[in-house]
């Protein structure tokens, strides 16, 4: 399965945060929009960063609470790796597991149009599974 088709199953809604968010607007848009990671990004849809729940309890451990007075700017993971909607399943989870991450921003033409998180993927990959267990029952079924 290729990401395009998640994308056309769970939808393309993405929550952003612009690049002058502090920690603290990071944190209540986490818990307003219920998701583990939101992408910083340009109001052209350019990616400049992803800022995971992982990020913030990291820089409260080393700052303290002021760290949510920090912009995002500072928070974040500045280097994020992308796919794109011809990657594969497993090529995202080949990457999700060796870069230890679960949330992966989707580019096209170098903008924002969906994220995939590993969620999706087990999701995806036990829908596989089970198709494929059905197949079999009915292969064996019939001969």
């Amino acid at each position: 399965m290729m990401v395009r088709n998640i994308l056309a199953e769970k939808g393309s809604e993405v929550f952003t945060l612009p690049l002058a968010s502090t920690g603290m607007d990071a944190v209540n848009a986490l818990a307003k929009y219920n998701v583990g990671a939101l992408v910083v990004a340009s109001e052209e849809m350019a990616i400049l960063g992803i800022l995971s729940e992982r990020d913030i309890v990291r820089a409260i451990r080393s700052n303290g609470v002021s760290a949510l007075e920090q912009p995002v700017s500072e928070l974040m993971t500045a280097s994020v790796q992308t796919c794109t909607e011809d990657s594969t399943v497993p090529e995202l989870m080949e990457l999700m597991t060796e870069g230890r991450f679960r949330h992966m921003p989707v580019e096209r033409s170098g903008k924002l149009i969906g994220v995939i998180s590993i969620g999706d993927i087990v999701k995806r990959r036990i829908e596989d599974i089970q198709r494929e267990a059905d197949d079999i029952r009915s292969y064996i079924a019939s001969a």
